[in-house]
């Protein structure tokens, strides 16, 4: 990247902390979220900590790094939910256990048998 700009770096009533403009933010945000960027090297071209990039990036992505706005596909749909309506009841399908044993073959169907399957399997093992 050729593009070098300089912090207006503030020094806070704390001490020895930086306090980076929001204009300074934004654009290292900015460049960042650019395909093929490195943050870590990007932060130490600028002289910050790539995990305050990190944080700032979070920031600008929730909208909260002031000017900053949500990322592209991340916005919030609305959803509207209902209840499904009733199918009208329909009589219990016929549940059981059919064990066929021929031989050493055991043949165990559990549920309701579907009749063209079972008549398949029936004369492959009837044979």
């Amino acid at each position: 990247m050729d593009t070098n700009f300089q912090p207006a770096i503030e020094r806070g009533p704390r001490g020895k902390y930086r306090q980076h403009s929001l204009e300074f933010k934004r654009t290292l945000v900015e460049m960042a979220m650019q395909s093929g960027v490195s943050v870590a090297r990007l932060a130490r071209e600028h002289g910050v900590n790539a995990n305050q990039v990190f944080s700032w990036r979070k920031l600008y992505e929730a909208g909260q790094l002031a000017g900053g706005t949500a990322a592209q596909g991340n916005e919030l749909l609305s959803v509207v939910v209902t209840t499904p309506a009733q199918a009208p009841a329909a009589e219990p399908s016929p549940t059981g256990i059919i064990t066929l044993e021929i031989g050493r073959v055991r043949l165990r169907i559990e549920g309701q048998a579907n009749a063209a399957t079972l008549a398949q399997v029936l004369e492959l093992v009837l044979r």
